[in-house]
């Protein structure tokens, strides 16, 4: 039996055992496409019916996207002087919070592209950006621990850190698992680096101030709410997929040719973690896009309830990537030849009890 097997069978047995699994649903074509320049994928996230905010930080561009209206709006108009270099972002609501390494600070607009507001950067986090809000106004940041010269701080924990609008205070809330390290060989020193494909801790906030983390080694969801209160959700079921030679390969040809490392001279892990990417829906549930093998053309994606039980997994045929989750629909992406193509797909309805009894 080939290692590969070997490891299928032992993650189909040891994450979630015990666990049933519902019907697999496979997602429809998608509705409506958009076609950007953008050499890679962008970051974005659902500002309202039939809105996407939209982010293409290697390309500095900042866009609202809108299928019904055929359109990629630059956010705050063409003219804009506002942001320089935004890079990341979030929505409450209908509301763009827009992280800005250029000019130091997350700008907030509406949809429609008004300017409401401009949070400095948190000089007491190190200069870290917000990530999330909640409905009380709390900003909520990730603070990675200093990596120091050879890159050892990264073994210590990564901090959720949460703080008031006028960021008077700050408090730790939750913290995420030290990344995947591995000593290797740089111009004569000895360094600590993260293991490719090795997957991070991935976290959101609701509304009512509860932090969710999806951690990568239990396969489960835990939340801490406001008071401080943990609860642990069941591990998830999920087959466990080997870092392949193609999976290697894909990467190594992301890195033009003539700086392109060798291969042996990277630290690889040897499986990849249960997700890709994690995103809170507005009706409170949690998407886990699955990870997959380049070679492998389906991509799972798993619906989770706040108590982090599986309600449902959809399957997405190709290579595209989901970027965000609407009230009704899906924004996914693709790259092809001339840049990146952005996908609107509606949610199927969910199955009925009878449907899932069958």
């Amino acid at each position: 039996m080939k290692v590969s097997s070997v490891l299928f069978l032992l993650g189909a047995t040891a994450c979630g055992a015990g666990i049933a699994q519902p019907p697999e649903e496979a997602l429809a074509l998608p509705s409506d496409t958009l076609e950007a320049k953008w050499a890679e994928l962008p970051r974005a996230a659902p500002a309202g019916s039939g809105r996407w905010a939209v982010v293409s930080p290697e390309w500095n561009e900042a866009v609202i996207a809108e299928f019904g209206a055929n359109a990629l709006a630059p956010l705050g108009g063409p003219k804009q002087q506002a942001y320089a270099n935004p890079f990341m972002l979030f929505t409450m609501g209908d509301t763009v919070y827009l992280a800005d390494w250029g000019k130091r600070r997350t700008t907030v607009w509406t949809a429609d592209g008004q300017l409401l507001d401009s949070i400095p950067v948190a000089d007491a986090l190190r200069g870290g950006f917000p990530r999330a809000r909640d409905a009380a106004g709390q900003l909520y940041f990730q603070v990675d621990p200093p990596p120091q010269r050879d890159g050892s701080g990264n073994q210590d924990s990564i901090a959720i850190v949460r703080a008031p609008g006028a960021l008077t205070r700050f408090d730790t809330v939750a913290r995420l698992a030290p990344r995947e390290l591995v000593e290797v060989q740089r111009e004569n020193s000895t360094r600590f680096e993260q293991q490719i494909f090795s997957g991070n801790d991935l976290w959101g906030v609701w509304p009512d101030g509860t932090v969710w983390i999806a951690r990568r080694h239990r396969n489960q969801l835990i939340t801490i709410d406001s008071r401080g209160t943990l609860t642990k959700g069941p591990e998830l079921p999920d087959p466990v997929y080997e870092v392949t030679q193609a999976d290697r390969d894909r990467h190594l040809q992301a890195y033009p040719v003539d700086v392109r490392p060798k291969e042996i001279d990277l630290a690889w892990a040897l499986l990849f973690p249960p997700f890709d990417a994690a995103f809170t829906a507005p009706d409170g549930t949690v998407w886990l896009e699955k990870t997959k093998p380049v070679l492998d053309s389906l991509r799972r994606i798993q619906v989770l309830d706040r108590l982090g039980n599986l309600k449902r997994v959809l399957v997405l045929r190709g290579q595209a990537r989901l970027l965000a989750v609407g009230s009704e629909k899906l924004l996914l992406a693709e790259q092809f030849e001339r840049g990146v193509r952005l996908l609107e797909v509606r949610i199927p309805a969910a199955p009925s009890a009878e449907q899932r009894e069958q």
